[in-house]
């Protein structure tokens, strides 16, 4: 019988599942779900996940549920990240989702999910890791990390989500300054920590936006993440797909190639965040991982609970 293992990425935008056979070599995909869910939608100080994203997350992972159990896993990690670890209801969440589910979401930090994220994107690179920067944009935060050889150097979760993004301000003039301000601390941050990035290092991008960029930039009728796993998309093709989508209305976007129904009112700001990281820090290009926190998760300890 195979060896199977799953693992969930439940995130503030979009729920992953993979079904993964292990072997000395590491894992190798079986079968990959994915979900626009946005948990993070409507999400409020006071009251955290909304009912109807409480609804959509909960009949996702009981779909996610039944295919695990067809494959007879009986190791699954899953984890929660920025929407649930923010919300006065996560907990009750959590809860909720094991008692009628199985399925046990870990709640990590930023710290956690940004080392797991690097665990996943160096198991899909095609060349020596070396110096990168590894950007991985989400719906509630951003990760940002600096690794050398495999090793991560510097670590930074930042509040620029993009559903936290498009809903809390209005015209992406303002989602602009708000990425602005937020990368000025960054760079205050890795000042403070003796860290400087050079010519020497790589931009990696993971997660959704950078993954829909390599999409549009070969007009996928049908994702493959084989084709866009690694590929490398130059920062005046990044602009002119800027370009392209910010003229266009949200419902007009999902005419683009490669732009999946979910992201539509979310790409923009998404690029905002990624131009932005490579104007600031004067990155030319961007290599394309699809592996990311959902890979590193399956590669983790045996415990579910050991996540790193």
């Amino acid at each position: 019988m195979s060896d199977y293992c799953a693992a969930i990425d439940f995130g503030t935008n979009t729920a992953r599942l993979l079904i993964a056979e292990r072997s000395s070599a590491g894992i190798t995909p079986v079968r990959v779900e994915r979900e626009v869910v946005r948990l993070g939608g409507g999400f409020t100080d006071e009251y955290g996940l909304s009912a109807e994203a409480w609804q959509r997350g909960l009949a996702c992972l009981h779909r996610f549920s039944k295919i695990i159990s067809s494959y007879g896993v009986k190791q699954v990690r899953a984890s929660a990240t920025s929407a649930v670890r923010d919300a006065v209801n996560g907990g009750a969440f959590v809860d909720q989702v094991f008692q009628e589910t199985g399925v046990q979401l870990v709640v990590i930090d930023g710290d956690a999910e940004a080392r797991l994220t690097l665990k996943g994107v160096l198991s899909g690179l095609d060349s020596e890791s070396g110096m990168l920067v590894v950007l991985d944009v989400g719906g509630g935060s951003t990760e940002f990390t600096i690794s050398s050889h495999g090793c991560p150097l510097f670590i930074k979760s930042m509040p620029i989500g993009v559903v936290r993004l498009i809903e809390g301000f209005s015209s992406n003039v303002e989602i602009t300054e708000r990425v602005r301000a937020v990368l000025d601390q960054l760079e205050n941050d890795l000042s403070s920590a003796g860290v400087l990035i050079s010519g020497n290092y790589e931009l990696v991008g993971t997660a959704g936006t950078a993954t829909t960029i390599a999409a549009i930039k070969l007009e996928m009728v049908a994702y493959d993440y084989r084709m866009v796993n690694n590929l490398t998309v130059s920062r005046e093709d990044i602009s002119e797909i800027f370009l392209r989508l910010s003229q266009l209305s949200p419902q007009e976007r999902l005419s683009i190639r490669g732009l999946e129904k979910g992201r539509e009112d979310l790409i923009v700001a998404g690029l905002i965040i990624i131009t932005s990281v490579m104007d600031r820090f004067g990155f030319n290009r961007l290599k394309v991982s699809d592996f990311g926190l959902l890979e590193g998760l399956a590669l983790s300890g045996d415990d579910p609970l050991e996540l790193i």
